[in-house]
């Protein structure tokens, strides 16, 4: 009942604050969004049990699914979401006004929330056996306003591919699964958490293999592009694999538009944390939510009311 009032409140000094202004997060009757992507991806899973979790302490929140990250960005930056989640790269992006983002964006991190692994998907029974391979082919590289387009177009340029010489597809991730079910695409790329539920589902009906991302693809994007690009494995068993695959990893972000009134930031951080074990029974990743690690999210500076919540919650 503590948590459900304090919420009220930083609602309500939200709402006093706005009512005076046009400006960001400016919402009708105070009703709000979560920008979360694709409805078979991991974000909108999170951002689904985020949202119960903030109505329940008397926030009028919603989830609506969007393209990925650079749609989430647009959206928070622009006011038509409070919250959205973000990878770290294209999060940089738009705080330098660089890559997709003409200018700099009002984004600040509420935390940093888990880390993604880039998949490289091709059926099992394809010859295809590395990035090298995937000249010739129909690739999904993501929706133009997502993030894995962003890591996409990057990792396929490290590993020496021009726009020319694959056939790149425009596609989210259900629209991927679908395609890739009908034999119209070669490969899919997609950034997510592990398990991804629209690719656990799809390989039960098209067993998979992932192409590993070698060392030398993820050191020549982080000469690139802000460093943030880590080498990781997809782990044994995954997706129905038969082995570890070497990939990379980046991480992922709550993000807030900077104007959002700080009480009411830091209220929505302290629910997550204390939510943490029941969203986890539903979408696992949720466990991974770590307060020494929440607050690495440079280049993107935190929220001064997140800041708050980790000053007065030191371990």
């Amino acid at each position: 009942m503590a948590r459900a009032a304090r919420l009220l409140v930083a609602a309500l000094c939200s709402l006093l604050l706005l009512t005076s202004c046009s400006g960001p997060l400016a919402g009708d009757a105070g009703e709000y969004t979560i920008a979360g992507g694709g409805t078979h991806g991991i974000y909108y899973a999170y951002a689904s049990e985020i949202s119960t979790q903030l109505r329940e302490g008397g926030l009028d929140i919603t989830v609506t699914s969007t393209a990925g990250s650079l749609d989430n960005l647009r959206r928070v930056a622009d006011g038509r979401a409070l919250l959205g989640f973000a990878q770290a790269d294209a999060a940089a992006d738009a705080v330098a006004g660089t890559g997709a983002f003409s200018k700099p964006e009002p984004i600040r991190a509420v935390a940093r929330v888990y880390d993604e692994y880039v998949h490289v998907l091709v059926p099992e029974s394809s010859s295809i056996t590395g990035l090298g391979d995937l000249r010739g082919k129909r690739v999904s590289i993501g929706d133009e306003n997502s993030g894995v387009r962003v890591v996409a177009t990057r990792a396929l340029a490290a590993a020496g591919l021009s726009e020319g010489d694959f056939t790149p597809v425009s596609l989210g991730l259900d629209d991927s699964v679908t395609a890739m079910q009908n034999g119209e695409i070669d490969a899919i790329f997609w950034v997510g958490g592990i398990p991804t539920p629209g690719i656990e589902r799809l390989a039960v009906t098209t067993p998979l293999r992932l192409l590993p991302i070698p060392a030398d693809v993820v050191e020549t994007m982080n000469s690139e592009h802000n460093g943030v690009y880590r080498m990781s494995d997809v782990p044994e068993g995954s997706y129905g694999t038969h082995s570890s695959i070497q990939t990379m990893t980046i991480p992922n972000y709550l993000i807030v538009s900077a104007g959002a009134p700080d009480a009411l930031v830091s209220e929505v951080v302290a629910t997550i944390f204390a939510a943490r074990p029941a969203m986890s029974k539903r979408v696992p990743v949720a466990a991974l939510l770590d307060r020494r690690q929440a607050i690495f999210t440079a280049p993107v500076p935190l929220h001064p009311g997140a800041e708050d919540y980790y000053t007065s919650h030191r371990l």
